[in-house]
């Protein structure tokens, strides 16, 4: 006996389930990456120097690392976090996640492209005020140009999907 055809399901290529284990493994290397960037710009980074303000003694002296591997690394923490965010990002332009078929290509690919254009912009429009100034975007220097070069490529990852 066939199936009547009101029940029968035509398999869309362009659907596919919501939640799959790559589309989790992205979301976490994002917030991995995010959270990796502000624990080490808030917390690390910045108590380094806190302490000296808590204490004038320490002021001089060369201040007791936190987390030694972190304090080791110093500004290389920044590449491991924006890299773990774009690799998130890139990883999540594969056909079994929601960014990565249909209309998903094209929100995948223009937000990353605009958030890269909004990094370098905002970056020249700030980039004459002192450093510390604005949170991240006066450490970074000009690594911010990197930054926003790099949410371009992932766009351009996006840009391969797109049909």
């Amino acid at each position: 006996m066939s199936k009547p055809k009101a029940k029968q399901q035509i398999a869309d290529p362009t659907r596919g389930p919501l939640i799959s284990v790559r589309f989790v493994i992205c979301l976490l290397l994002v917030a991995a990456g995010i959270a990796y960037v502000v624990f080490w710009t808030l917390y690390v980074r910045d108590l380094r120097a806190f302490d000296a303000v808590l204490d004038p003694a320490k002021a001089g002296a060369k201040p007791e690392p936190i987390i030694p591997a972190m304090t080791k690394l110093d500004n290389w923490n920044y590449i491991i976090g924006f890299g773990l965010i774009f690799l998130g990002l890139a990883l999540s332009a594969h056909p079994s996640t929601p960014l990565g078929r249909g209309k998903g290509v094209i929100v995948g690919m223009l937000g990353c492209f605009l958030i890269g254009l909004i990094w370098i912009c905002t970056f020249y429009v700030f980039a004459d005020k002192p450093e510390g100034e604005i949170w991240l975007l006066g450490d970074l220097g000009q690594l911010n140009l990197l930054v926003g070069i790099g949410f371009m490529a992932v766009g351009f990852t996006f840009a391969t999907r797109w049909e």
